[in-house]
Formats: structure tokens, C-alpha cells, sequence
């Protein structure tokens, strides 16, 4: 048990290196309250990617039960919203409304590549 918890945490780590400063995880800042701001501000940007995944992961399984697959409780407890592999960590960001029911953007088939807007 404590084994995966130390996997837990250490998964909940690997975004948090990757969100700050590209990769890099280094605190730019020499004195003691820029640096507790970097880390709150990477404490939020880092909540915001998991929130986000959180809810598409649930709207992906309600999708996948809509089509009749079987999605059982054992599936949903290996989900994790700590993937972070669809983020652009670098680059242009906007931060648009999404203008369709229920505030989440239609998922893109697998095999087509994603539309940016």
C-alpha cells in the first residue's frame, strides 16, 4: 500500500517538472516571496490540468457507455487525470468559452488529428 502511494505521488510530480519552466523545474527568483509565488502559480496551473482532465475522462466514459461498451468500476479505478501528454506546455494559449452544451468541446475521432481553433 505504501508502495502505490509513493506512485501516486510521485505521478502527481512528473507534470509539476514538466509544467514548470518547460521542463527545466528551476525557481528563477532570488528572494523567498517570488519563489513561493512561482509555486503557487505552478500549485494552480497544475490543478487546472488535472481539472480539465477530470472532466473529460468522465465525459469520455459516459460517452463510451452511451455506445454500449461495458465500462466497469475496475476500468474507471485505473483512470487518471494526471496525463499530460495532450497539454502544449509552450506556446500561444487561448482561453475561449466553449459554446456547447454542457461547456465541454466535442471530442475528435482517433483517427483524425485535432482541430485548433
Amino acid at each position: 500500500m505504501i508502495g502505490a502511494q509513493l506512485n501516486v505521488q510521485e505521478a502527481r510530480h512528473r507534470p509539476a517538472r514538466k509544467i514548470a519552466f518547460g521542463d527545466r523545474g528551476q525557481l528563477r527568483q532570488r528572494y523567498r516571496e517570488g519563489m513561493e509565488d512561482q509555486l503557487g502559480a505552478l500549485g494552480l496551473a497544475l490543478n487546472a490540468v488535472i481539472w480539465w482532465n477530470s472532466l473529460y475522462l468522465d465525459a469520455a466514459v459516459d460517452r463510451l457507455r452511451e455506445q454500449g461498451f461495458p465500462v466497469t468500476q475496475e476500468m474507471c479505478a485505473r483512470l487518471s487525470p494526471i496525463a499530460y501528454e495532450h497539454i502544449n506546455f509552450l506556446g500561444r494559449y487561448a482561453f475561449t468559452r466553449a459554446e456547447v452544451a454542457g461547456g465541454l468541446r466535442a471530442f475528435h475521432d482517433g483517427e483524425q488529428p485535432a482541430r485548433t481553433p
